[in-house]
């Protein structure tokens, strides 16, 4: 696996699922009971947005630099919320690090990452962190072997390279997996959006596994016709907290109103069922 996020760190779908992972996060803590976090495909925690592959590509230019440019003086308490962290965190900072700046005391984070060089960057990050765990580990494996956590409460979050030609199927076998290890935790999974077809069969497959409660959240910022293109992204949340349906289309039409700019532009925020049809 040749991936490499910092490539691609700050660009509109790092805000759009980092916005909705920090939502997520503080909707686990109203209660006072420890939660449990597991992030399946970690990378290396943080990216310098000025080093060689993020100046090569320049994504976080229409991404974060944008949000963090925009004049509103004061933006969506909800997007507010994400956007201070970034500025806390300093440079960019990955799920891992997100969570962890949100965690309480008794809170546990379980990070793993395949790849060599960055989970020695994510160990280095986390030295002497005692909340958190990282593993050198596939992803997918980690599902079955880091599930049930003793905590009985948390969010798994499953954000995959998506290099591989069987991706989509993969993510939905690791949701449904997932699910019947720990049915009680918010699971969310972040998928590309380039072409619809592949979204409708994975969300169509999803729906025929039977999650009682389960909602996808897609932002896009030009039609998605055009297969070579990251032309939007979505999350499927499933068991999501109480008030993310109705959190979450906010937090969306903040995001777009920001960072969408071509005609065609989109985002909803709709039950499982629902999404299938409304892309169809």
């Amino acid at each position: 696996m040749n991936y490499r996020h910092a490539f691609h760190a700050g660009n509109f779908a790092d805000c759009m699922k980092h916005a909705l992972l920090v939502w997520l996060v503080r909707a686990l803590q109203r209660k006072e009971k420890p939660a449990f976090f597991l992030d399946t495909h970690a990378g290396r925690g943080r990216y310098d947005l000025e080093g060689a592959e993020a100046e090569r590509t320049g994504e976080w230019r229409d991404g974060i630099a944008r949000l963090r440019a925009d004049p509103d003086p004061a933006p969506d308490p909800l997007l507010a919320e994400y956007l201070g962290a970034v500025e806390r965190l300093g440079l960019y900072p990955g799920s891992p690090l997100l969570i962890r700046a949100l965690m309480r005391p008794g809170d546990r984070l379980a990070c793993c990452e395949w790849h060599a060089e960055e989970a020695a960057a994510l160990k280095r990050l986390f030295a002497d962190d005692p909340a958190v765990a990282v593993h050198r580990r596939d992803g997918w494996e980690a599902l079955g072997a880091l599930l049930p956590p003793p905590e009985r409460r948390g969010l798994v979050l499953i954000d995959p390279p998506f290099e591989a030609e069987d991706e989509f199927a993969r993510l939905a076998d690791g949701l449904r997996r997932a699910h019947r290890r720990f049915a009680t935790g918010v699971l969310a999974a972040w998928y590309p959006i380039k072409s619809r077809a592949r979204v409708r069969q994975c969300h169509a497959e999803l729906r025929e596994s039977g999650f009682a409660d389960a909602l996808a959240a897609e932002f896009w910022r030009r039609p998605p016709l055009d297969p070579a293109r990251l032309n939007g992204c979505g999350l499927i949340v499933i068991n999501p907290p109480f008030g993310f349906a109705e959190a979450a289309p906010t937090l969306l039409r903040a995001l777009h109103d920001r960072l969408a700019r071509e005609e065609g532009s989109g985002y909803h925020a709709l039950p499982l069922a629902s999404a299938v049809a409304a892309v169809s």
